[in-house]
């Protein structure tokens, strides 16, 4: 079930994640692979560097409403050794420059380093 739904992201990315994948895609941050919409475990991530366990999710508006779900989720991707960077639609949208500088910082390259 998780293949099938991260199949169906894949096809209906939100612009925002449709903006950041253009840049994370063709290993355009120094280097490093990034996967859209994986399963990982019982949930699907919307990027993912496996090499560096990096994960990292674009939310809209509904998920200020989900603040307990999301909690849950990132406290099981940090138990199996995966960060996380969150970021809302707008953040990515409008800052796009700023959000793939703290990429590049938690992925070890220039830039600012995400907090732990």
């Amino acid at each position: 079930m998780p293949n099938q739904r991260a199949r169906d992201l894949r096809r209906n990315l939100t612009n925002a994640e449709r903006r950041l994948w253009s840049q994370l895609r063709l290993r355009q941050i120094e280097g490093h692979r990034f996967r859209r919409q994986r399963p990982v475990g019982p949930y699907v991530v919307d990027f993912i560097c496996l090499e560096q366990r990096l994960v990292i999710e674009v939310d809209g508006g509904q998920h200020a409403e989900r603040t307990s779900q999301d909690a849950k989720r990132d406290a099981w991707l940090r138990s199996q050794g995966y960060r996380i960077l969150r970021y809302w639609n707008n953040e990515v949208l409008s800052q796009t420059e700023g959000v793939v500088q703290v990429i590049m910082g938690a992925l070890g390259g220039e830039g600012e380093r995400p907090p732990s």
